[in-house]
C-alpha cells in the first residue's frame, strides 16, 4: 500500500531511447509534480508498437539516480516498472517526448503511445507526447514538455476516465494553443523500394512516404496543420459497431 505522505510517482519511458533528448526535456518538465523515475529503452525502438520480449530475458541497468536502461520495447518497460523495478504504483506514466507526431493511423505503430497504452491496461493514468518534426530543422522540446507538464498536472489532479489514455502531440514552432481532437486519417503511398546490394542480392525498405491526411473535423491531423497542440482522448476497444448489425446478417451457423 503506498504511504499517503509519499509524492506522486511518475515514471516516464519512451521509444527513441533513454538518451534522446526529449525524454530528457519531458523529465526535468514533470520534477515539481513527484518523484520522477526513467525507465526507457536502451536503444531507438521506434515503431515497436505494442509489442513484448517473450523469448529471451529483459535487463535493467541503473545508469544514474532514478533512470533505468531497458534492453527491450517500451511495453517491457511499463512493465518491468510497475510490477519490478519502482519501489511504488506510479500516479501517472508519461511516455515521450517523441521525435516526431503520432497522429491518426501512425499511432499502431507507435512504442510512445503503446506504452501509454500498456499503463492503461494496467489501470495506471497515461500520457504519450509526441512533438511535430520539421525537416531540417533543430526540434525544440521547450513547448511539448510545457504541455506535457500541465496535461500531468491536470491528470493528477483530476484523474481520467475508465479506459482512457491522452495522446499529446504538439506542432513545431510556437502552438496557438491546445485543441481536444479525434484521431485522424493518414494517407500514404505504400511504396517499397527494392534495391540490390553490392553481391547483388535483393534487399527492400519498407514504409511508403508519406502524403498527407483526410481533412476530417476536430481531427488531430488538422489541429497540428493549423499550428494546434492536439490532445486526443484514446482507448484500446477495437470494435467496429457500426459493423455489428451487418454481420448479424450472416448465416454463422450453416
Amino acid at each position: 500500500m503506498t504511504d499517503a505522505l509519499q509524492p506522486p510517482l511518475i515514471m516516464v519511458t519512451n521509444d527513441d531511447g533513454i538518451l534522446a533528448p526529449g525524454i530528457q526535456s519531458l523529465a526535468d518538465a514533470l520534477q515539481s509534480l513527484g518523484e520522477v523515475v526513467v525507465v526507457a529503452p536502451d536503444r531507438e525502438r521506434s515503431a515497436a508498437g505494442h509489442s513484448l520480449t517473450l523469448h529471451q530475458p529483459v535487463r535493467a541497468d541503473q545508469i544514474s539516480e532514478n533512470h533505468f536502461a531497458v534492453d527491450g520495447t517500451p511495453t517491457d518497460c511499463v512493465n518491468l516498472a510497475i510490477h519490478g523495478l519502482l519501489p511504488y504504483r506510479p500516479a501517472l506514466v508519461v511516455s515521450g517526448i517523441n521525435r516526431g507526431s503520432n497522429l491518426a493511423d501512425d499511432i499502431t505503430y507507435s512504442g510512445t503511445v503503446a506504452a501509454a497504452m500498456e499503463a492503461m491496461l494496467m489501470q495506471v493514468p497515461a500520457l504519450a507526447v509526441s512533438l511535430e518534426i520539421v525537416a531540417d530543422k533543430v526540434a525544440d522540446y521547450s513547448f511539448a514538455s510545457h504541455y506535457a507538464y500541465v496535461v500531468a498536472r491536470q491528470i493528477l489532479e483530476h484523474g481520467l476516465p475508465h479506459d482512457t489514455f491522452l495522446n499529446l502531440n504538439v506542432p513545431y514552432g510556437t502552438p496557438k494553443g491546445v485543441r481536444i481532437t479525434r484521431q485522424g486519417k493518414r494517407l500514404y503511398d505504400n511504396k517499397i523500394e527494392r534495391k540490390q546490394d553490392p553481391r547483388g542480392r535483393t534487399y527492400y525498405w519498407l514504409g511508403g512516404n508519406l502524403l498527407g491526411f483526410n481533412r476530417q473535423k476536430e481531427c488531430d491531423c488538422g489541429a497540428i496543420a493549423d499550428g494546434y497542440a492536439s490532445l486526443t482522448p484514446l482507448h484500446l476497444d477495437l470494435t467496429n459497431y457500426q459493423s455489428v448489425q451487418h454481420l448479424s446478417g450472416w448465416e454463422l451457423d450453416s
